[in-house]
């Protein structure tokens, strides 16, 4: 199908996003701006879902491998041959000493969990937001009902992710025992609970509200200003992702190395912090981290969670955008008449 929007289709596209579902052209001349970003109530939810689905899918797949240097890079008392000093330099050491496909371990068990978080995810986002501008602004852009949206939406995708970041995690670190996603659920299930799939929840949280909250701010905001009419424009999604996911990585950096902590359960570090059992619980995972490694400990991998986060959430909203735009299309022409 192609993709360009013609003259009479393009502003029936445009229209229907508007929340406008007439027959006849014509845009509202109260605000002049045919806004991309709100799907009309007419749009099913599955759009959303399907394109988010897409998004979570393809950001995760394709930065999987910057993904697990990153979560080495975190690790407060690394082995000296898992010391690495640069995204690239890691990778290449991995492959390298461990074996190509090495840096994809875990990927399998992230693809399964990415595709239903983000659907719920993006879902919730877009009608949160939606119901929440209308109570602001009028259908404008309010940034506190997009933070507010974000903020709610996490609450769906982190309760889904969670596990999933578990797992992956573990398979991620140098030296792990855990050779398959399953061998890995089930040795933690029988060691340590079901609990243990949850423990970083609370921090996860607490780190990615925050993140979510700053994330979608500057997006919005970011689209503002480089693609004021709202329409399916790939540059701007690409630009405006990319930036909010660098600016909320870097501000919300301590939070996730105390994930991470929580997550691996790193032997070493907590020997070193004199701590028997299980560490949990986010405050814990603080004062461990200071204890280990001081200020200096909580920006831990700071340069490669950046260097993650802005490719990957400029993946995931260009791949978002083209899929809503690219269903909602499909959805206006199987009831158009030509």
């Amino acid at each position: 199908m192609e993709l360009r929007c013609g003259r009479i289709g393009g502003q029936a596209v445009r229209r229907m996003m508007d929340g406008d579902t007439r027959d006849g052209g014509g845009g509202s001349k109260d605000t002049g701006l045919e806004e991309y970003e709100n799907l009309p109530p007419s749009v099913s939810l599955s759009t959303h879902m399907t394109a988010g689905a897409m998004a979570g899918i393809l950001e995760h797949s394709i930065m999987y491998p910057v993904d697990s240097v990153k979560t080495r890079m975190q690790s407060l008392h690394p082995d000296p041959k898992a010391q690495y000093t640069s995204v690239y330099g890691a990778l290449k050491k991995i492959v390298r000493t461990e074996g190509f496909w090495r840096p994809l371990r875990g990927i399998n068990v992230m693809v399964m969990g990415a595709g239903p978080a983000h659907a719920m995810y993006f879902a919730s986002y877009e009608n949160v937001k939606r119901t929440l501008n209308d109570v602001f602004h009028q259908r404008g852009n309010s940034h506190i009902a997009n933070g507010i949206a974000g903020s709610m939406a996490t609450l769906l995708h982190d309760a889904v992710m969670n596990p999933a970041e578990v797992v992956k995690q573990r398979m991620q670190m140098y030296n792990s025992p855990h050779r398959s996603a399953l061998s890995c659920i089930r040795t933690v299930w029988q060691t340590e609970g079901l609990g243990a799939f949850y423990r970083s929840y609370t921090t996860q949280l607490t780190m990615n509200i925050p993140f979510q909250a700053i994330h979608f701010i500057t997006y919005e905001f970011l689209q503002e200003q480089v693609n004021p009419r709202r329409e399916y424009n790939p540059p701007s999604h690409i630009i405006a992702g990319g930036l909010a996911g660098a600016i909320a990585a870097a501000a919300t950096t301590p939070l996730d190395v105390c994930k991470t902590l929580l997550n691996t359960q790193e032997h070493v570090a907590l020997s070193l912090a004199n701590i028997s059992g299980r560490l949990s619980g986010m405050v814990n995972a603080f004062r461990t981290v200071y204890q280990i490694n001081g200020l200096s400990g909580y920006f831990k991998g700071i340069q490669a969670r950046v260097i993650y986060q802005m490719p990957s959430t400029a993946i995931s909203w260009s791949v978002y955008e083209f899929f809503k735009y690219f269903l909602t299309k499909h959805q206006l022409e199987n009831r158009t008449p030509y």
